[in-house]
């Protein structure tokens, strides 16, 4: 297996060099002829794109193109209590809520992959989804604001449009200016800031509510408060602007052009072409993340009922998987980097998450050990599982590829997020509990190192 492994990453160390050979820590590393067509700002220190200190600047900015995005994502999570009570509505007809932002994307989030590759281009496909994000969260808002459960469907279902093909377009820059031994620890970063999005979301929307009760009362104060959400999903949209102004002026001083391949229809075969690795990974992606994200938007109240958790308890409980994940991520990314074990890090990732689920289940011990633990899984899978894609297919089909991983996770998330409200409602969390142990039972055996590894392996020598 190991021997396996090492010819998966000697065939991606491989691909075609950007310049450098660690952009994060490492020099330059270019020859001097190309030193010698760099001129004006883009011969300096600091502005040449190829120089770390560069490349820090647009991570950092890269970093924030999906953190309004997470921020709203789980503003239903971080109000569920207020929700239910002021739209007068049950735990079902609440998760329907995450339910409409995962509908649009089992479609879109595919479409949205072949737009940045053959048509948009990755920095205008990167603004449009940005714009519908913060679109969605308005209208979003606005329904809860003037009582329409229906209008906050839809803007849940205009932010999903948006929000998934922007974290291709993130996913897809990455791997453009990252492709090489570092690719683990700057995914690890993204997720990080992503996840600090998530955090504040969870530890702030509830202290705002209760400011804004000052103000207003009932299905008006929680409009108000997620119009909050917006702002943060503008200055998302402002860093989709820089990034692009910083991926242009990469283009013209090293004197490259932005590959869009001629538009095509959609056809089945694009699907298919895809090697087995890129559907194994598909398929163990949303078998572990049914597992988290609906787990999380329920979490508060599971916490409240069966720990006798106050809200504020409840609340960083729920919310202690993000604030992990955003230390963690880029120190397991990194620590995946210098080891190359991708499966064997994924593997173990989901052993443990299903260790904190049936801690959840069976015992009452203070559920911010088992939150704290599965934060940490958490980190090590994302971490090893999205550069994995990267690794399979060539760079014109990365958009395409990651498009539709997320396509596959989205239709997971929505049925699942569907299932778990009516499993509560009828049949309450213990039962709950158990169907997500079963899925990570199924993803487990699913992620076994040698099988998966294999197969991976199989599909890499038919590229």
């Amino acid at each position: 297996m190991e021997s396996d492994e090492s010819e998966v990453r000697e065939r991606h160390n491989r691909m075609p060099e950007t310049g450098e050979s660690d952009p994060l820590i490492g020099g330059v590393g270019q020859d001097e002829t190309e030193a010698d067509e760099l001129k004006g700002c883009g011969a300096s220190l600091a502005c040449d794109p190829r120089r770390p200190l560069h490349k820090y600047l647009v991570l950092i900015i890269m970093c924030f193109l999906s953190f309004g995005s997470y921020f709203c994502y789980d503003n239903p999570a971080a109000l569920e209590v207020q929700m239910e009570r002021d739209l007068e509505i049950t735990t079902g007809s609440f998760m329907s809520l995450y339910a409409w932002y995962s509908w649009p994307n089992v479609v879109l989030c595919w479409c949205g992959g072949i737009l940045i590759d053959r048509v948009l281009g990755l920095r205008l496909g990167a603004i449009v989804f940005a714009g519908f994000v913060t679109g969605g969260q308005v209208v979003f808002a606005l329904g809860a604001y003037l009582n329409k459960f229906w209008l906050m469907e839809v803007g849940r279902f205009i932010f999903g449009i948006g929000g998934e093909s922007l974290c291709v377009a993130q996913n897809t820059y990455a791997v453009g200016w990252f492709k090489d031994s570092t690719l683990n620890t700057v995914f690890g970063l993204q997720l990080s800031f992503s996840r600090v999005g998530s955090t504040v979301n969870m530890n702030v929307m509830q202290p705002l509510y209760v400011y804004m009760e000052r103000y207003s009362t009932g299905y008006k104060c929680l409009g108000l408060t997620l119009f909050v959400g917006a702002a943060f999903c503008v200055m998302s949209l402002l860093c989709t602007f820089a990034v692009a102004y910083f991926d242009k002026r990469s283009e013209r001083i090293l004197r490259k052009k932005e590959v869009i391949a001629a538009a095509e229809p959609m056809r089945l075969k694009d699907m298919i072409d895809f090697q087995l690795g890129v559907w194994l990974l598909c398929i163990i992606c949303v078998a572990y993340y049914v597992t988290v994200f609906p787990f999380i938007g329920l979490g508060q109240v599971y916490f409240q009922s069966k720990f006798g958790s106050s809200p504020a308890d409840a609340s960083g409980a729920d919310s202690l998987v993000y604030i992990i994940s955003a230390v963690a991520s880029p120190v397991f990314g990194f620590c995946i980097d210098r080891t190359g074990r991708n499966i064997v890090w994924m593997s173990v990732g989901v052993l443990v998450t299903l260790g904190c689920h049936a801690t959840l289940c069976f015992t009452f011990i203070n559920p911010y050990i088992p939150m704290g633990v599965m934060g940490l899984a958490y980190s090590v899978v994302a971490s090893a599982l999205w550069p994995m894609v990267a690794f399979i297919v060539p760079n014109k089909q990365t958009g395409t590829a990651y498009g539709i991983m997320q396509a596959v996770q989205n239709l997971g998330l929505a049925v699942i997020s569907l299932v778990s409200g009516k499993i509560v409602d009828a049949h309450g969390y213990f039962i709950l509990e158990i169907f997500f142990m079963i899925w990570l039972c199924c993803k487990y055996h699913s992620s076994l190192p040698r099988e998966t590894f294999c197969s991976l392996s199989q599909a890499l020598k038919g590229m």
